[in-house]
């Protein structure tokens, strides 16, 4: 058996190819890194003279300098998934997508977190107790929502209404309500 044929060497030559086809990509990626570490120093350099030579304030050049760096490391991630194979189609309808649902999800529970969190007001800053009566105020012109309060939950209040027919109904008010409108609060005599 000879040492030198080209059978021999066949195993080391696809060994040799596997590493180059992993390090050439991860070889790219470090230069992509070290560049956009270079441009952001660069950038920061010149928006440090823009705003000494114009004499912007500090807020706007931290900003700047903050949105520079997003933008230029943003990219490099972008260039690095590209240098490894992932298509960008792909990665830019997958980012959408998931800005799309994390959106509508934000603005879905906001509602549900702003009256959970009004309701931490209710309990500690007391504008109005239970068995209180309480108008909720729209204007000078208009009366408000009124009743009773007999219950408060981590969204709604409870409120009992008297109306002038003599039939009680209840009204469930968001707790976020009262903190954008004036109460007018009547003491219930239990409370003293």
């Amino acid at each position: 058996m000879n040492v030198f044929s080209p059978t021999a060497s066949l195993p080391t030559a696809t060994w040799l190819r596997d590493w180059t086809g992993m390090l050439v990509p991860i070889g790219e990626a470090a230069l992509i890194l070290v560049a956009a570490w270079a441009l952001r120093a660069l950038l920061r350099l010149a928006l440090k003279r823009i705003c000494a030579r114009y004499e912007l304030p500090p807020e706007l050049a931290i900003g700047a300098r903050r949105l520079l760096g997003t933008l230029i490391y943003l990219a490099a991630g972008l260039l690095i998934l590209e240098r490894l194979g992932v298509s960008g189609a792909v990665l830019w309808t997958a980012l959408t997508g998931f800005t799309a649902v994390a959106a509508v999800a934000f603005f879905a529970a906001w509602s549900v977190l702003s009256n959970i969190f009004c309701t931490f007001l209710i309990l500690t800053a007391r504008p109005f107790r239970l068995h209180d009566h309480i108008e909720l105020l729209e204007n000078g012109e208009k009366p408000g929502l009124q009743g009773r309060v007999v219950d408060i939950n981590l969204i709604y209040t409870t409120l009992q209404e008297t109306r002038t027919d003599g039939a009680d109904t209840t009204l469930q008010i968001p707790n976020s309500q009262f903190f954008q409108r004036s109460i007018r609060r009547w003491r219930s005599e239990a409370t003293g």
